[in-house]
C-alpha cells in the first residue's frame, strides 16, 4: 500500500496540534486511545511528521496518519484528509515481477 504524506511540509498538523493543546509527546500518548493494540506511534514519530528540520519526513505509514489523525479529530475535528494526502500517481508502465512459470 502506498505512503501517505503529510501536506505542506507538515504546518496543518501543528496548526492542528497548537489548536489541540498538545505537544509531540502528548499527541503521542494522545494516540495510544485510538491504537486498538494500546501501543500508539512514538513521540519520534511524531517529531518527525510535525517537524521542519533534517530529520522531518513527509511520507509515513496509513495507519501512523489514521492514528496522528483520529487523535487530533477527538480534539480539533481536524479530518485525516486536512493532514495528509496519498502520493501522486505512478506512470510508470514497467512491470516489475514475472509470472510463476519463468521462474527458474
Amino acid at each position: 500500500m502506498p505512503k501517505l504524506h503529510r501536506k505542506g511540509e507538515g504546518k496543518p498538523l501543528r496548526e492542528a496540534m497548537e489548536r489541540a493543546g498538545l505537544t509531540g509527546p502528548e499527541l503521542a500518548e494522545a494516540t495510544k486511545e485510538v491504537d486498538p493494540t494500546g501501543k500508539g506511534i512514538s513521540p519520534a514519530t511524531v517529531g518527525r511528521l510535525a517537524g521542519r528540520g533534517k530529520t522531518s519526513r513527509d511520507p509515513c505509514e496509513l495507519s501512523t496518519a489514521w492514528f496522528v489523525a483520529e487523535a487530533l479529530h477527538r480534539r480539533t475535528n481536524a479530518p485525516l484528509q486536512d493532514l495528509f494526502t496519498m502520493p501522486p500517481h505512478s506512470t510508470s508502465t514497467i512491470e516489475r515481477s514475472r509470472p510463476d512459470a519463468e521462474e527458474g
